[in-house]
């Protein structure tokens, strides 16, 4: 039977403690604990409940690059559909300038000083945009098709990309358009046209993911990519579900968290590794329409419905590497 200098190239070394760099895998003998270590590591990530936003909200949306600096903006609270704004700096939320018009249903997109809000759903369906330089929003030109409850992504208030959604109660919606910092225009359809998707990415490259299908209403575990002019099917999620919320950016290596199915609201969390999708850790709060900001490695989850609405907020933890005992 091969021993482990045989498998590793060399023998197990003796430490008064941890060996200075460990690397993942790693086999040593602790001669202060008087036991075999290894290093062991955690590639998938867990969910950390932090500091909460300081209004509780669904239907909101959010902006930010990293779990670190993000936006919540919009949404619906105890007082109605809202215009509220919140910064996020890492440890604590603070109330700043509202949006000019109070929405939900609709998407948002951008960074924590540069971001998009489009689309609404009360008082009627609209294309209103409105974009946030880091201190307040302006508004500026309407989406081509009016529409609620679309999606959308984008890495400033430049450029983004809006799609889906619904423009009467039974009428799903394709539309795809593309924002380029003055108006927005019309580029290629979704693949099946759905509402209440999670959309993460940028302008040039994203997905759109889960959903849901009106006429007969249906829950989507679909999955398309966007190359930068038209949409293609990849990997379904394993459990299909609308109005979940994923990372914002770093679209081929993703996480969409949370939604519903039927009534029942999720925590689930996928990864997408650019090829297939797999459970990870949950949510430790199940939510839908919550807002998102950050990455696969460094994501930030806040709002939504639980199933009624909430203010808590999850940071998506780095992958983390720990030294285990081995027991003999």
């Amino acid at each position: 039977m091969a021993d482990y200098k045989d498998i590793k190239g060399g023998t197990v070394q003796n430490f008064a403690g941890d060996p200075p760099a460990p690397i993942n895998g790693q086999v040593w003998y602790d001669s202060t604990a008087v036991a075999f270590q290894y290093r062991s590591s955690n590639p998938a990530g867990s969910w950390s409940t932090t500091t909460s936003m300081n209004t509780a909200r669904n239907d909101v949306k959010g902006a930010g690059t990293t779990s670190s600096a993000a936006l919540a903006f919009g949404g619906q609270d105890s007082g109605g559909v809202t215009a509220k704004t919140e910064l996020w700096n890492g440890s604590t939320w603070t109330e700043t300038n509202d949006m000019t018009t109070a929405r939900n249903g609709f998407a948002g997109s951008g960074t924590s000083t540069s971001a998009l809000g489009y689309m609404q759903d009360d008082p009627a369906r609209s294309g209103k945009t409105e974009s946030w330089n880091g201190t307040s929003w302006t508004e500026l030109a309407d989406l081509t098709t009016a529409r609620r409850l679309g999606t959308g992504f984008g890495a400033d208030n430049e450029s983004a990309l809006a799609f889906g959604g619904e423009n009467a109660p039974t009428d799903n919606l394709a539309v795809t358009e593309s924002w380029n910092g003055t108006s927005w225009s019309e580029v290629g359809d979704l693949t099946t046209a759905r509402l209440n998707m999670a959309g993460t990415g940028i302008v040039t490259a994203g997905l759109a993911v889960g959903g849901r299908i009106l006429n007969p209403d249906s829950n989507s575990a679909l999955a398309e990519q966007w190359n930068g002019s038209s949409w293609a099917e990849v990997g379904d999620v394993n459990t299909a579900r609308y109005s979940p919320f994923g990372s914002k950016f770093n679209y081929s290596d993703s996480i969409v968290s949370g939604g519903s199915i039927g009534t029942a609201v999720k925590a689930l969390t996928e990864d997408w590794n650019g090829t297939s999708w797999t459970e990870v850790a949950d949510l430790n709060t199940a939510r839908q329409a919550g807002g998102s900001a950050g990455t696969q490695t460094a994501g930030l989850a806040f709002g939504g419905a639980a199933p009624s609405r909430t203010a808590v907020a999850e940071e998506w933890n780095v992958p983390t590497e720990t030294n285990e005992t081995i027991t003999t």
